[in-house]
């Protein structure tokens, strides 16, 4: 199944590419407005998701490049050894590896991630996850990889409760007729 990582390879190549475009045309933290809800603003993260540890000396860097690295081995070694009618499964694992590793060279290469995704509404309450800047309630800034890696999760999550339901019934069916 490790042919599915042309998919991680394709990934990180347009995370990459649009980070670099993110960064040759936007200034950052100046918000370009796209549409109502959504602006085009670079930012930087030097933590994890929703910048947790953002504030720390530096550590985490180097932290994230390991975890990350080695979360990507493992479902690498997952991928290798899907059966071939797991199909949903090796693009989920696909996904979150090239997200993974698209965001391990922004680490390596800069020191931070780039973010430049900027999603919000306007609300004199803000849910939770989001962060009350300028008025407005924002979800945290996030890129290409940071889809890829969400999109994966929902795939992984619909083959375990929706996909995989339906195989189980249709083998113990083909089980019964045998």
């Amino acid at each position: 199944m490790l042919r599915w990582l042309w998919l991680s390879l394709g990934v990180i190549l347009l995370d990459q590419v649009t980070k670099q475009l993110a960064e040759a045309m936007l200034t950052a933290y100046q918000a370009v407005a796209v549409l109502p809800f959504f602006d085009l603003t670079l930012m930087y993260n030097k933590g994890a998701a929703f910048s947790f540890l953002s504030d720390h000396s530096g550590w985490q860097r180097w932290f994230f490049v390991i975890l990350a690295l080695g979360v990507s081995a493992g479902l690498g070694v997952w991928l290798k050894r899907l059966r071939a009618d797991e199909k949903w499964v090796a693009i989920a694992l696909a996904l979150i590896i090239g997200g993974a590793l698209g965001n391990v060279i922004d680490r390596i290469l800069f020191g931070q991630v780039i973010d430049f995704l900027d999603f919000y509404y306007l609300a004199d309450g803000c849910l939770p996850g989001f962060a009350r800047v300028a008025g407005a309630c924002h979800w945290p800034a996030f890129n290409l990889a940071d889809s890829a890696i969400s999109a994966g999760v929902a795939i992984m999550l619909f083959d375990a409760f929706v996909l995989s339901t339906k195989r189980q019934s249709h083998k113990q069916h083909d089980q019964t007729e045998s």
